[in-house]
């Protein structure tokens, strides 16, 4: 890794902000097209949390062109069913092993390891990561934008660049300096992840969503090192209120009153938890005249179903021809119709997961006796339950 703290002004065709999933993406992508690109992040290195957990088929076949294919489907566990329960009673089967692809599973893998691989093909191919280093500003001329970074020691640096991309998350530096407002709302209820250890009595090639009169818990399957057991799973519940990262009392709370009580699961373990309050938003635009914004910095939603990570890292590696013929032929078409496309695909994601949500964390007993008798129905209808999949792995985009 680069520090620029000691180099003089520079320039660059696409100078990418933020080195999380999606931006390593995005850098990979402009470095087979041999455009020139730097990405930035404010973190001495990738946080070692794991936070998203779950790659969909769409996603993998997106990044095969990256070369980290092959690395990450050994590092990950696959499961091909997401399995809707309320307590015992099974409401719907989703199935994956029938998807038209190369990849008919979800692959679990944690978001820091999926980091790791990424990262570590940027580095064999010889692209440029400069860390830490912070964006302060970010300001669009008619044809560049220049750019001032700031390291821990108070040095910074300007870069003029011909694009700059947020890839900087919710709190996204670009969106804000390009004046883009983010339009939504946040839920009432927090949401609480724990990665443990337990003896977990449901398959591992399933990722169980439970419905629950208390709220939605999702317990999905995690990899494991050589030789360790098989009992690493990722918890994902709504709390009515969460001001601090859940303790391995209170996942094993959590379980107790939303899994499937003739068969309890005991945790041994917890590794790492979070609390967090969940926002439901999407930019007003993701391309204002040289800024262009992927992943959280353009939306972010529910967890649900597992779609935000997968929706960065596909407007990533959608972006990376249209910049081309940007850069090389002055041809902005190609980014316009990107703009549009990933525009509506992020408001389709929100509204979906908002909406799943919402059917997950029905609280009423009418209401939830309404859905679970409407899932049930719709567990009877297999062009349903493949439309479904076909959502949830994003193939039907």
């Amino acid at each position: 890794m680069s520090n620029l703290q000691n180099l003089p002004d520079r320039t660059t065709e696409v100078l990418i902000v933020g080195a999380g999933p999606v931006g390593l993406t995005l850098c990979l992508a402009l470095q087979r097209l041999e455009i020139r690109s730097i990405l930035v992040d404010q973190h001495a290195a990738g946080l070692n949390t794991s936070r998203a957990a779950v790659i969909h088929a769409r996603t993998l076949e997106v990044l095969e062109p990256c070369g980290v294919v092959p690395a990450l489907l050994q590092k990950g566990c696959k499961t091909i069913q997401f399995r809707v329960r309320d307590q015992e009673r099974i409401l719907l089967d989703i199935g994956f092993s029938e998807l038209p692809s190369a990849y008919p599973f979800a692959l679990m893998c944690p978001q820091n390891e999926t980091e790791g691989i990424l990262e570590s093909r940027l580095q064999a191919v010889g692209a440029e990561v400069v860390r830490p280093a912070r964006l302060l500003s970010a300001v669009s001329a008619q044809d560049e934008v220049h750019a001032e970074l700031q390291w821990p020691t108070g040095g910074t640096q300007r870069i003029r660049a011909q694009w700059i991309v947020g890839c900087d998350g919710a709190r996204s530096t670009v969106r804000q300096s390009a004046g883009i407002a983010f339009e939504g709302g946040d839920y009432e209820e927090a949401f609480v992840l724990a990665d443990v250890r337990m003896d977990w009595p449901l398959p591992r090639e399933e990722v169980t969503l439970f419905f629950a009169a208390q709220g939605l818990m999702v317990v999905a399957p995690l990899p494991g090192g050589p030789g360790e057991a098989e009992d690493r799973y990722r918890i994902v519940a709504t709390v009515a209120h969460s001001a601090a990262a859940p303790s391995l009392a209170d996942v094993q709370a959590l379980l107790d009153e939303r899994s499937a009580h003739r068969r309890p699961a005991r945790v041994a373990q917890m590794s790492w938890s979070s609390s967090f309050h969940l926002q439901h938003r999407v930019a007003a635009q993701v391309m204002k005249g040289r800024t262009l914004l992927c992943g959280d910095a353009a939306h972010v939603h529910s967890p649900a179903g597992g779609q935000g990570m997968n929706t960065g890292i596909q407007d990533a590696a959608a972006l990376a021809e249209p910049l081309l013929q940007a850069l090389r032929h002055g041809d902005r078409q190609g980014l316009q119709a990107w703009a549009a496309r990933r525009h509506a695909i992020a408001k389709d994601i929100v509204s979906t997961t908002d909406a799943m949500t919402r059917v997950a964390t029905a609280s009423s007993p009418l209401a939830r006796v309404a859905r679970n008798a409407a899932l049930g129905w719709l567990g009877h209808m297999p062009f349903v339950q493949k439309k479904i999949a076909m959502r949830l792995a994003e193939l039907d985009q």
